[in-house]
């Protein structure tokens, strides 16, 4: 019994030299591979602080740069040896601590994505969970505005697990919410998207959360889609479920856009008209709130999703919308509308010729 106690005391010793050892040879020699590997492969500037190793066998990455495209506070990652051995990298877990991404889109249109220009075959790599903690995306937009319309996705979180019953299954569980933040640094909006995916078996349950989001920041996008008159402000809530089974992908959304504040115009106020200050009004409730309901029927392997058809499909549930109000509501928009504004009459024609 002694003999075993000793070999198993002298296992444990030398392993721990060993790892103290690795630790230290990682500490001196990684950082500069590594900043060359990224240099090679993205064609980028990196930089980082450190590289250390800790039990029972965790790699952390502190103070990553790559050229002006992203920094990275910390990255923690749990590689398995044995696959490696077999030609795969197998990750157990993959810890990103406040990342920042700075994502362009030039004047012609392509986006400032790094080309990855590594030669001969990769290794294979299989990652089991992700999770991204208090991350941040500034994107950056040439192409709708030359001097670059800045819109950025900040507080990101992100968790990625893939299930783990029944073992056969590639479903993975995913989970993520942020802030949207203007280029002023005020916040408008927040969204949540989380559910379960299983790509290559073509099904999908998840759900898609937007609350108080400020549509006037996305002026440039949308521009006189339902109404030429300008919208300061509006606020938007909308609820998207996402079903697939064998790869039929249904989207079913909940809009509400209510809170409409529009530019003001030299034009006198008439309190008496009511509610109807443009042609948009036409859609809304007698509350001034318009909500519609609409769904998407496309393929989750290919979503397919336009600008022109989504337009279509928002425009349809707007007359439906329309078809469901009463009578006397419409002939007093609509008689507001003209005695008001004899100019939205083209608004109209507009409108009802898409």
């Amino acid at each position: 019994m002694k003999r075993k106690f000793k070999i198993i005391i002298l296992i444990i010793a030398v392993l721990f030299i060993a790892f103290i050892v690795a630790d230290i040879l990682i500490g001196i020699y990684a950082p500069r591979i590594l900043e060359q590997q990224i240099e090679q492969n993205l064609k980028l500037k990196a930089s980082l602080r450190k590289i250390s190793l800790s039990l029972p066998f965790t790699i952390t990455i502190e103070d990553l740069e790559i050229g002006s495209f992203a920094s990275i506070k910390k990255v923690s990652l749990s590689p398995n040896l044995i696959g490696i051995l077999f030609g795969k990298i197998v990750i157990h877990g993959l810890n990103v601590v406040e990342p920042v991404i700075n994502l362009e889109r030039l004047a012609d249109g392509k986006l400032n994505l790094p080309s990855l220009a590594q030669k001969g075959k990769p290794l294979a790599v299989y990652l089991t969970s992700l999770r991204v903690q208090n991350g941040k995306i500034i994107f950056t937009d040439r192409l709708i505005a030359p001097e670059g319309f800045q819109v950025i996705l900040d507080k990101l979180n992100i968790k990625i697990a893939k299930v783990s019953l029944p073992i056969t299954s590639l479903a993975t569980d995913f989970n993520l919410s942020a802030e949207l933040v203007n280029s002023g640094g005020k916040a408008f909006g927040n969204l949540v998207f989380d559910g379960w995916l299983d790509y290559f078996a073509g099904e999908m349950d998840a759900k898609l959360e937007v609350k108080n989001l400020d549509v006037a920041n996305f002026a440039l996008y949308y521009g006189n889609f339902i109404s030429n008159k300008k919208l300061t402000s509006g606020s938007l809530d909308l609820n998207s479920t996402f079903k697939a089974k064998n790869n039929d992908l249904q989207i079913i959304t909940e809009f509400n856009l209510s809170k409409l504040v529009y530019e003001k115009t030299d034009l006198p106020e008439q309190p008496e008209l009511g509610l109807a200050k443009n042609a948009l009004d036409l859609f809304t409730d007698p509350e001034g709130n318009l909500r519609l309901e609409f769904k998407i029927d496309t393929k989750l392997n290919n979503p397919a999703l336009s600008q022109e058809k989504i337009k279509n499909i928002v425009l349809k549930a707007a007359m439906r919308n329309l078809a469901s109000q009463s009578p006397e509501q419409l002939v007093n928009k609509v008689a507001s509308i003209i005695d008001k504004y004899k100019e939205i009459g083209k608004e109209l024609k507009n409108i009802f010729g898409k």
